[in-house]
């Protein structure tokens, strides 16, 4: 394998260890605006806050998910 083979090689690697790195990120930013939704949706008293926080939650998640989803797109290449 030639010297420059390797180095495109390490290059595509550090790339889809980058893009992994950012979907996992995503992921579990999911993970904990799941937690906090759920913990906001279970209190008995739904203020104005609460619902404003919880329209918040879920427009963050819907973008993280299209994000997930353009970044996995991206690997299939």
């Amino acid at each position: 394998m030639s010297e420059r083979s390797k180095d495109e090689l390490i290059k595509a690697q550090k790339e889809v260890i980058g893009i992994l790195f950012e979907i996992i990120k995503r992921l579990q930013a999911n993970n904990e605006l799941d937690e906090e939704y759920f913990r906001l949706i279970s209190n008995v008293k739904k203020s104005d806050i609460n619902q404003k926080r919880l329209d918040e939650i879920l427009k963050e998640r819907e973008e993280n998910g299209k994000i997930v989803t353009r970044l996995l797109e991206k690997l299939e290449i």
